[in-house]
């Protein structure tokens, strides 16, 4: 069951926002000035463009799109408009809260924004609920027991079961709290049909591996044993 979702028009702006938050969200909760001291700078990974918020009693994280790579010499954090239902914010809200009606691991959307800056670009942004006593995977590499490797290996086989493509799976979008592993940062993810094409599963599996090595400093024989408890987590799963 996918969860509902109000959409609000203000500004020259447009919102998407999840019922429990209905009547708070406005679009001066993008704007990290707006939060002041509730507001502070999320520290690994990504490009920057995110911090975490106190909303109240809620904590929050709120991430701008940003542009990697040689795009953003040319605009960091303007997008060309198509349509409105392909906005990355209120792609990756919607798709979150697939997730979250699949009962998968990942954090519930809160609110998603836009901005036209003419009729072909614009700019976005997107809060989440903060996945709270989580810690980084790149941080815990070395920490890491056969039992933690398979475990996470089943997460993602239940996402590759369910169809979902995650577009950067990294160490650094990998969520852990005790033995349970959450995955973050859907921003051009999808959820793939039946008969899509083949390899995409390999490309998430190669695309974790590369960073698990590069945050590792090199495929070390204690990364390598992690990473076949991984293959065998993940291949024991359906």
């Amino acid at each position: 069951m996918v969860e509902s979702e109000i959409c609000i028009r203000e500004r020259g702006a447009a919102m998407l926002v999840h019922p429990r938050y209905q009547g708070r969200v406005t679009t001066n909760w993008f704007d990290p000035a707006y939060w002041g001291q509730n507001a502070r700078p999320v520290g690994s990974g990504g490009r920057g463009g995110a911090w975490f918020l106190q909303a109240g009693e809620d904590k929050l994280v709120l991430r701008q799109y940003r542009r990697g790579g040689w795009m953003a010499k040319v605009s960091q954090s303007s997008y060309g408009y198509i349509r409105e239902s392909e906005v990355r914010s209120f792609a990756e809200f919607r798709l979150l809260s697939q997730l979250i009606g699949l009962g998968l691991p990942v954090p519930r959307p809160v609110a998603a924004w836009y901005r036209k800056l003419s009729p072909i670009q614009y700019r976005a942004a997107i809060i989440i609920e903060e996945l709270e006593g989580t810690t980084p995977l790149a941080e815990l590499l070395e920490a890491m027991g056969r039992q933690a490797w398979a475990s996470l290996g089943s997460t993602v086989r239940k996402f590759h079961d369910a169809g979902v493509m995650h577009a950067d799976l990294n160490c650094f979008n990998v969520l852990v709290r005790d033995d349970k592993f959450f995955l973050i940062d859907f921003d051009k993810g999808a959820i793939k049909s039946a008969n899509s094409a083949a390899g995409w599963k390999d490309q998430n599996l190669s695309r974790l591996y590369r960073s698990l090595v590069k945050v590792s400093g090199g495929e070390s024989s204690s990364l390598q044993q992690g990473w076949q408890s991984f293959l065998d987590g993940y291949g024991q799963s359906s």
